[in-house]
């Protein structure tokens, strides 16, 4: 009998002080195709984020540009007032214009007038963690953190976090600031961001994978061997995937999204799965995108 692969625990230290539950809950697809617009009714999104709680998410990650806006007024209007265990994040810099348009907007006065409107539609006075949605690239880092340090000094947002860059970028910000988070893109078929992942193993920062199903695409190679090891333990694809990532390392705290109450049972069934240390070695043999 082949030896058991525990996960790293169930909780991450936020910043190394604030708990949350390591498998948590993104918005997105409470919102149309291109994060644009609604995605169905508006009762059952309410529903579906109650239910994320109810289950024990601790995590709900958000964004100002999925609707645009919409998705954390619905954070609100299901989950405020907000309980005292519940962290909200939520990004911004980036501006939306239409389902396909997305234009990085980090100028300072930009990125103050953003975290000001996820503040009123999140009815809070503080936001518990503030991703930086893109690096403007027309906008040195330091400027851009910056404002964020000074939201973060003025009491407005309590944790700093990055989205989609590089290790050396990451290291470059964690000189001009504390940095709590950064999520970039990477999940069973995509594991280019591990040098980023391995940057946050070093300095003790979550790592909340976008994608972390691959958007529906585990299949071919992948899709064969995680049907084999989802049948020996009762499972789902999507949740040996997705307890693949809370096996991988202490840092990953994935936050899948569906709008589906019975896909987000199934979603948070992961934490429930053991891989033996067998299963993990065959994942980690796959061949990454």
């Amino acid at each position: 009998m082949s030896s058991t692969s525990q996960p790293h625990g169930d909780v991450f230290l936020l910043g190394g002080e604030l708990p949350v539950r390591r498998l948590g809950y993104g918005t997105a697809q409470l919102t149309g195709p291109g994060y644009w617009g609604p995605r169905g009714e508006r009762r059952e999104a309410v529903a579906v984020l109650r239910a994320a709680v109810e289950q024990g998410v601790t995590l709900i990650d958000t964004a100002d540009n999925y609707g645009p806006g919409l998705a954390e007024k619905l954070v609100a209007e299901a989950l405020h007032p907000y309980r005292e265990d519940l962290v909200v994040a939520t990004k911004g810099g980036v501006v939306r214009t239409s389902d396909s348009a997305w234009h990085v907007a980090g100028r300072p006065e930009q990125l103050r007038v953003m975290c000001e409107a996820s503040l009123r539609r999140l009815r809070t006075d503080r936001i518990d963690l503030y991703q930086l949605h893109r690096l403007d690239p027309d906008v040195p880092m330091a400027d851009q953190l910056g404002t964020l340090e000074e939201l973060r000094q003025e009491g407005k947002i309590r944790y700093i976090g990055l989205d989609t860059l590089t290790a050396d970028q990451l290291e470059q910000a964690l000189s001009l600031t504390g940095i709590a988070s950064v999520q970039n893109r990477f999940n069973l078929l995509d594991r280019s961001s591990d040098p980023v992942l391995k940057v946050c193993e070093a300095h003790g920062l979550a790592f909340l994978p976008w994608f972390p199903l691959a958007n529906g695409a585990l299949t071919g190679e992948a899709a064969t061997a995680l049907a084999g090891i989802a049948d020996r333990h009762g499972a789902t694809r999507g949740q040996i995937a997705l307890s693949w990532l809370l096996h991988r390392s202490p840092v990953l705290c994935p936050t899948p999204g569906t709008g589906s109450p019975g896909h987000l049972v199934e979603n948070l069934g992961a934490r429930e799965i053991q891989l033996s240390a067998e299963d993990m070695s065959r994942l980690e043999a796959l061949a990454p995108a």
